[in-house]
């Protein structure tokens, strides 16, 4: 057997592992881009291990085509497998005698953040580096390590060894807005095939391996005030920010209500508050021009039974007074899942975790027709986003250990 290029690991699956992460991190997904190319690749590895695949596209609002991908493996090899290679479009209907509430169900995003300004080992944010006991890496974090660990556990597990089904679910967009679960809830027949079946529904966000059963959503908006250049010496120009004004003091102090007022605080979360954030930009750079655009933006994390809708309100019927453009933007919701479920208590105990809340959000959000979600990955958050993202080689080790246990827990 040639021996892996990958020799930190620790092992022969633990380098497979790394093999696989490295080529899916040579996919620069940047959430601008397409990312039907790894999707393919993806579905090539899932079909040689017996996955049947649908994947699915769709034109996103700049006309870039992106994918969304639903394996789906049932506890027997299916007569209909194309053994040529994956299927696409609707897969055939899994066994209609697994009972509900049954198998596992893995969810991940294939999108990245941009990579402008990385000063990771070995200067390519699309080019993998394994140093000190880290993979580097825009994406090896957030969250396609995460991917390669679990196909890497399904590597491990025969078909023949499953009673119940298992699923892979791979999203666009999921980091600027969520758009591609939004289309795979609304569009993919296999996806209603898994609702129907309602197996654990694990988010594969990087969680260290910890238990999260709850965590909170973001909506936002911006706003737009129109004036007209001119010489700042003259009365020709209209300044926009002089309508932006009073809208900016409006957030200010709604960014202070938030802060102080326990109806917009829940203490399960930390911070307890909404995080109300905004900024804003005339986008000019001389004072000699009376500014003829202002723009505004405000973000915000809403919880469970705490919206912020009211707030938003007051932002736009004061936007409307003022001649302003009110703009909503779509997000997600938050996900709660009462710590002391079933499937939350055995996932705590496999783990040897606690179940805990977070302030970020997923898919996960957008999945509400999944009884039994979870958020749960192998990677280090802190480390997601960063200009020298990289997962360690040995939480790349206890995913796979992990992810084991509980794929044969839900399925074996």
């Amino acid at each position: 057997m040639t021996s892996s290029p990958f020799q930190p690991a620790r092992s022969a699956a633990v380098g497979q592992c790394c093999e696989l992460l490295d080529s899916l991190i040579r996919y620069p997904t940047i959430s601008h881009t397409s990312n039907v190319d790894i999707h393919g690749h993806i579905a090539d590895v899932l079909s040689e291990l017996g996955f049947r695949v649908e994947n699915s596209t769709y034109i996103d609002a700049q006309g870039v085509t992106k994918s969304n991908l639903v394996a789906v493996r049932p506890p027997v090899p299916a007569s209909t497998t194309d053994a040529a290679g994956p299927s696409h479009g609707s897969l055939p209907p899994v066994d209609s005698s697994f009972p509900t509430e049954s198998g596992f169900a893995y969810f991940c995003h294939t999108d990245v953040v941009p990579a402008d300004g990385w000063d990771g080992p070995g200067g390519d944010p699309f080019t993998p580096v394994i140093t000190d006991g880290q993979m580097y890496g825009r994406g090896t974090c957030d969250m396609k390590g995460s991917l390669a660990v679990m196909i890497q556990t399904l590597r491990g597990i025969a078909a023949d060894e499953q009673r119940a089904p298992i699923w892979v679910v791979c999203t666009a967009d999921e980091e600027v807005g969520f758009q591609g679960a939004q289309h795979l809830v609304q569009h993919s027949g296999a996806y209603r095939q898994l609702v129907e079946a309602q197996p654990l529904a694990v988010i594969g966000e990087p969680t260290g391996l910890a238990v999260y059963h709850a965590h909170k959503g973001i909506t936002g908006f911006t706003l737009t005030s129109q004036g007209r250049a001119g010489h700042s010496s003259t009365r020709d120009g209209i300044n926009a920010n002089i309508a932006m004004v009073p809208l900016l003091d409006k957030l200010l102090e709604i960014y202070h209500r938030t802060e102080s007022d326990t109806r917009y605080q829940n203490d399960q979360f930390d911070p307890p508050t909404l995080s109300w954030n905004f900024g804003v930009s005339d986008s000019m750079n001389v004072v000699n021009i009376t500014p003829p655009r202002c723009k505004a933006w405000c973000s915000l994390r809403p919880m469970p039974g705490i919206d912020g809708e009211d707030l938003i309100d007051e932002v736009r019927t004061l936007a409307e007074a003022q001649g302003v453009q009110f703009t909503r933007h779509p997000g997600c919701p938050p996900f709660w899942c009462e710590a002391d479920q079933p499937h939350i208590r055995q996932l705590a105990s496999i783990t040897g975790t606690q179940p805990a809340t977070v302030c970020y959000g997923t898919d996960g959000g957008v999945l509400t027709e999944l009884r039994s979600r979870v958020v749960l990955g192998p990677g280090d958050i802190a480390q997601a986003h960063t200009s020298d993202e990289s997962i360690s080689i040995r939480q790349i080790a206890d995913g796979i250990e992990r992810f084991n246990q509980i794929v044969r827990h839900w399925t074996c």
